[in-house]
């Protein structure tokens, strides 16, 4: 039987506000255990939350940018369950009365395919601590627990069960990814936990419509390992139903060492939970006002960047994708355009070198070689003052020292040379000890040509205008 899968994902976005959703404590990631932490947080006796007007604002922000319906009237509630990395013994979250529904994102596709993912439903909740089963990595008999991120202000967003393929689930997480970095609601970390995402699974027969049990995916920190994680849960799913065997609605973890998901426990239920409302928290009341107001200031996003950045640079779609995933790779290249207007040379440089340079997770913000650095090296290409080759040694030592252009070409002795004359000598030089190429290419060889304006340029130290090396070249060999 042909089946096919059914995905929801569940998106766990991190704010970045300056403090907790209910306390003034920090939310800044790391520091000592349990040094970030108050009454409030702690869940202590007699204390009461204070719901965080940013959080409020950055849910809003989010819920416009993806279509959402505002509820004007929503409401905190608790979600009661035990574990030891939660102090209260609940969570405040939403449940009934959540601050946005009903939205979508559409997704571009391989073949230039557009797909529209419905948006269930976006929700404010507070983060839980973290348990420490090993210290120093060393494991022990105990587990610690650290309340530092209890109290974090989290952003839920619910996908609809659109998702059909493990390809189409990491697209839609890169591109809500790419949506909250623009906003600057989320720094979207996967590894430290800022953005990370559950994966709701089930396989159906192919043209029936009811849904089969679903599988909750957990514990995936890349995007990597979402698709290979979903990709494992579809074949172990569609060869259970292939032999007869009964698929239970569980909970999984992803091992990314065995590359293999395994059971944790048994998936509860909303009621398992017996959500109420919060009696300490106020029902949220959001006016036209503050709607209009947070709307008005919404940032350029990601898909009208691109499609502005086609229009007004004239830079292919392919390089557009690139440049606007993120929103600092795109400040950098109008940056760098603006200092030197080049787009498409400025694009090959950002596309090439500079992201292989960052391939080590460094952010292009704290890059050494800034805008200024790299508008400033095309320019020497385009005047003639370095060929391409000579760029790329400039680029290293731009990247490695910080220093200008302009310093690095001049200290090292770099500048293209010119002179007609002195590329004459070095061409007839070559020629002279490679007559037999020189006969090779004079018989029809067309390939020798390549080899001789190697040793040409290798002769120049590849100092030697290239054009003029390669005009003086094919004259004297047709001579």
């Amino acid at each position: 039987m042909d089946f096919e899968p059914v995905i929801g994902l569940e998106v766990h976005a991190q704010m970045l506000t300056d403090t907790k959703i209910f306390c003034n404590c920090s939310t800044q990631f790391g520091g000592e255990p349990n040094t970030r932490t108050c009454p409030v947080c702690l869940g202590m006796p007699g204390v009461l939350p204070v719901a965080n007007r940013r959080v409020v604002e950055f849910v809003l922000k989010t819920a416009l940018a993806t279509g959402c319906t505002i509820q004007k009237y929503n409401q905190f509630a608790r979600k009661n369950y035990f574990y030891p990395d939660l102090p209260k013994g609940y969570q405040i979250s939403q449940f009934e009365l959540p601050i946005a529904t009903a939205g979508y994102l559409d997704l571009e596709l391989e073949g230039a395919v557009k797909k529209r993912i419905g948006i269930t439903r976006i929700h404010m909740e507070e983060d839980a601590g973290k348990l420490m089963h090993e210290i120093n990595g060393i494991a022990g008999d105990s587990s610690f627990v650290d309340l530092n991120r209890t109290g974090v202000p989290l952003m839920e967003i619910v996908s609809e069960p659109d998702i059909r393929s493990p390809r189409e689930a990491v697209e839609y997480l890169k591109t809500m990814r790419s949506i909250v970095q623009y906003l600057e609601v989320c720094d979207g970390n996967m590894e430290q936990g800022s953005f990370r995402c559950d994966a709701n699974i089930s396989l159906r027969p192919k043209g029936r419509e009811k849904f089969g049990t679903k599988v909750e995916l957990k514990n995936m920190n890349s995007f990597r390992h979402v698709e290979k994680a979903i990709e494992f849960e579809i074949e172990r799913q569609r060869d259970m139903l292939e032999d007869g065997i009964e698929i239970m609605q569980e909970t999984r973890l992803w091992d990314e060492k065995r590359e293999e998901t395994f059971s944790m426990r048994s998936k509860e239920e909303a009621h398992d939970y017996r959500y109420f409302p919060d009696p300490d928290l106020v029902p949220l009341v959001i006016d036209e006002d503050w709607i209009a107001a947070v709307r008005a200031g919404l940032p350029e996003l990601p898909r009208q960047r691109r499609q502005r950045f086609i229009d007004e640079y004239g830079i292919p779609g392919y390089d557009a994708d690139v440049l606007t995933v993120t929103k600092q790779v795109a400040d950098y290249f109008e940056a760098a355009v603006k200092l030197h207007n080049q787009p498409k040379a400025v694009s090959n440089w950002i596309m090439g070198d500079i992201m292989r340079s960052l391939a080590d997770s460094r952010d292009i913000a704290s890059f050494a070689v800034t805008p200024v650095h790299l508008a400033g090296m095309i320019a020497l290409i385009d005047k003639g003052t370095i060929s391409g080759k000579i760029a790329k040694k400039v680029f290293e030592q731009m990247a490695e020292t910080g220093k200008m252009p302009e310093s690095i070409v001049h200290e090292q002795g770099l500048v293209q040379v010119s002179d007609s004359g002195e590329l004459e000598k070095a061409v007839q030089a070559v020629l002279d000890a490679n007559p037999q190429m020189v006969e090779d290419f004079r018989s029809g060889k067309d390939k020798v040509f390549g080899f001789l304006m190697g040793q040409v340029m290798k002769s120049t130290k590849g100092k030697g205008n290239p054009q003029l090396l390669n005009d003086i070249l094919r004259k004297q060999l047709a001579g």
